[in-house]
């Protein structure tokens, strides 16, 4: 699995006009699962984004993580995360999760979150989404299970 994780301010996710997701300070995660992909990456992963210590502390230095800083999780599905753009120049798909597989790992991850005590909203999985970031430093991390 994929994650681009974003230290956000505030963060919402819009279908069709319509906030399904909002928080206020937090990370933004956007999750791709790839076909190799099992509930074990989406909980491994799940728990790093929770301990990764890119918050803030009093000092100004990253030092605490979400958990220590009772923060928010928006999580946005995001198959694109393993588009292939080494031939041509339209992105391949190949490495992506089918919808079936990639939804079950994406609510796994989700709920591992949860379990750990962070709220989390969600985007709504397979639909067009507006996705809107109000990243805070900018802090920006690429997760992949692969190197966890």
């Amino acid at each position: 699995m994929r994650a681009v994780v974003q230290r956000v301010r505030e963060a919402r996710v819009q279908v069709d006009g319509e906030t399904v997701g909002e928080i206020g300070p937090g990370c933004v995660v956007l999750i791709g699962v790839r076909t190799t992909d099992t509930q074990a990456e989406a909980t491994a992963l799940a728990e790093k984004v929770a301990n990764l210590r890119i918050m803030e502390d009093d000092e100004g230095k990253m030092n605490r993580s979400i958990l220590d800083t009772g923060g928010a999780v928006l999580s946005v599905s995001q198959f694109t995360l393993y588009g292939d753009t080494r031939k041509g120049r339209r992105p391949s798909f190949i490495d992506a999760a089918p919808p079936e597989q990639a939804e079950v790992l994406y609510d796994v991850f989700n709920a591992r979150l949860r379990t750990l005590g962070i709220p989390v909203q969600t985007g709504r999985f397979r639909a067009m989404m507006v996705v809107e970031i109000h990243n805070d430093g900018p802090v920006t991390l690429l997760l992949d299970t692969e190197a966890l």
